[in-house]
């Protein structure tokens, strides 16, 4: 502004965080593929939405706008799974830079300051919102967010191969229908779509929502009606260990910004594969990265740890070495037949791939230690004693964490995790690995989630207590389970029943029972007796929290 024309960039990337170029985060990581491919990209990151010049600080851009509100949802930073502002929550204050729904926020701004440039939406925020879905902050089902926001075309998961095409089409002036990974608004559908329940209906009947959940998929082409006009899903593209190798191979600076310090923990990850089978019900992860798993090559990997000893900020540490799930890598699968991976007699479980990487990762000259902090599928490292030592002995620093998220085999199914056996059996793993004595399991646990009602709850608790007294130090977090969009859990939670097999399921609704269940898991522990303004209640065996204006007083 200020009557100087802002340089004209091809690409303009509006994102709600802070932009690193780093390949763990989204802008910085589309940012960089845009510019390999020819195109030259300006950044806006977190703009204040509540004035007009913040926008204008890179211009119109050639090509689009592409819009996103970063690698995290905005309503989750806003909120708490209570639904408090984060910011005002004593426990967990954070002040965010996003407003809520970001997205949209930006899209309306845009269209209203630049008319007939084109608005590419991406991220995780846009991500899952492509179809109607359940927006647990409304307690309401929504539009598919191309509908809400009028732009011009939906990224879905990771987005890399889609930007690249969707900028050489617009520059050579072709339509942006058929692109992989895409969702457009047309007013017919194709002749080999699957069409899937419309929104109408998704919103009047808990069957339909049901039906349409059962119906997501990356892999096929889908169809919803929203009033007259059609939501459009083309199949993601099939990503391969070379379109990984480049995008990870690219020169990124690493440099952390002063004003993002939470960043610097993951300043040296390495990023190994994508994509995870474990088919999680409470995890959207299928429905955006995919439930293939796509390796790097072991020599990128290797290349890309060698390129980060020469850092100028490199201590010698491999902050994590792992994807969604770490102990994934090399369990490639090329057949896509959409059935379960996790105990088919073709899974590559042996683990022979990843421990080879490891140890040739820590045999660099440079590197002091490669961590593995990424989540491990327990279950799946129990195929393999080698893998465990390797993991233990080298890449584990005092505590391991796992999430077993429950102990109830009624929640568990639900949440379609192991049964609890392979948890034990792990347990024991673990602690025969560890020679030194010294290493450590800690564990995430979920409350809240559909199935845990009173009993369940305190099932948890009892187990948690157990561990205690086994010498564990049991809780590394409790989650309070968050409905989010086109995850299962997030239908049962909405209709009360698992769209699975249309049994009725117990859902935790009130602020006093999801409360409760927290309550009760944290209640016998050392970490949660020992808190200064804690009293224990000996009659009603429960923990109190007392407020500071009350400490000292009688009550």
């Amino acid at each position: 502004m200020n009557g100087h024309r802002a340089p004209e960039s091809d690409v303009v990337l509006i994102t709600g965080e802070t932009h690193v170029d780093h390949p763990l985060s989204a802008s910085g990581v589309i940012a960089r593929v845009l510019e390999s491919a020819g195109f030259s990209v300006g950044i806006i990151e977190h703009p204040d939405w509540k004035s007009d010049a913040d926008f204008f600080r890179r211009g119109a851009p050639r090509l689009f706008f592409g819009i996103t509100s970063g690698s995290i949802d905005s309503l989750l930073v806003n909120y708490t799974p209570l639904k408090r502002r984060r910011e005002k929550d004593e426990n967990a204050p954070y002040r965010s830079a996003m407003p809520d729904r970001a997205v949209l926020v930006y899209t309306h701004k845009v269209r209203a300051l630049f008319p007939g440039v084109p608005v590419v939406l991406g991220g995780i925020e846009a991500s899952l919102r492509r179809f109607a879905h359940y927006d647990y902050w409304d307690d309401k089902v929504r539009r598919g967010l191309l509908l809400d926001s009028r732009a011009d075309i939906l990224v879905y998961g990771p987005g890399e191969l889609a930007a690249v095409e969707i900028a050489r089409r617009l520059a050579d002036g072709r339509d942006l229908q058929g692109i992989a990974g895409t969702c457009v608004v047309r007013k017919e559908v194709p002749g080999n779509f699957t069409e899937i329940p419309s929104a109408e209906a998704v919103a009047a009947s808990p069957e339909a929502f049901a039906e349409a959940q059962m119906k997501f998929s990356v892999r096929a082409p889908l169809a919803q009606r929203h009033d007259t006009r059609y939501v459009l899903q083309y199949p993601a593209p099939r990503y391969t260990p070379g379109d990984l190798d480049r995008i990870y191979g690219l020169p990124y600076s690493r440099m952390i910004p002063l004003g993002f310090p939470e960043f610097r923990m993951a300043q040296f990850s390495v990023v190994t594969h994508r994509g995870c089978f474990g088919r999680c019900s409470f995890c959207s992860l299928a429905l955006h990265q995919g439930e293939t798993i796509v390796s790097r090559s072991e020599e990128s990997i290797l290349d890309e740890i060698r390129r980060l000893v020469r850092h100028a900020d490199f201590k010698g540490y491999i902050d994590d070495l792992g994807g969604p799930t770490a102990n994934m890598y090399g369990m490639d699968c090329d057949t896509a037949c959409g059935k379960p991976c996790l105990g088919c007699s073709r899974l590559p479980s042996s683990h022979e791939r990843l421990i080879s990487l490891l140890g040739k990762a820590r045999a660099i000259p440079g590197v002091k230690k490669v961590f593995v902090r990424s989540g491990i599928r327990y279950d799946l490292a129990l195929s393999s004693e080698k893998y465990i030592r390797e993991l233990v002995g080298h890449h584990v620093s005092g505590l391991l964490k796992i999430a077993p998220e429950h102990v109830s085999k009624k929640v568990l199914r639900m949440m379609n995790k192991d049964s609890g056996e392979a948890f034990e059996k792990f347990r024991r793993a673990f602690r025969k690995a560890d020679a030194s004595g010294r290493q450590h399991l800690k564990y995430y646990y979920m409350v809240a989630h559909p199935g845990c009602g009173p009993e369940e709850a305190r099932e948890l608790a009892r187990e948690v207590r157990r561990l205690e007294k086994e010498g564990d130090r049991p809780i590394e977090g409790v989650q309070i389970f968050t409905p989010t969009p086109m995850t299962l859990s997030t239908a049962m939670y909405h209709t009360g029943r698992d769209p699975r097999t249309a049994e009725p399921v117990h859902v935790p609704r009130t602020f006093q029972e999801v409360k409760e269940q927290k309550r009760m898991l944290a209640a016998g522990t050392r970490k949660e007796r020992a808190r200064p303004g804690v009293k224990r209640s000996a009659r009603l065996g429960r923990t109190e929290t007392v407020p500071p204006s009350f400490r000292g007083r009688k009550r």
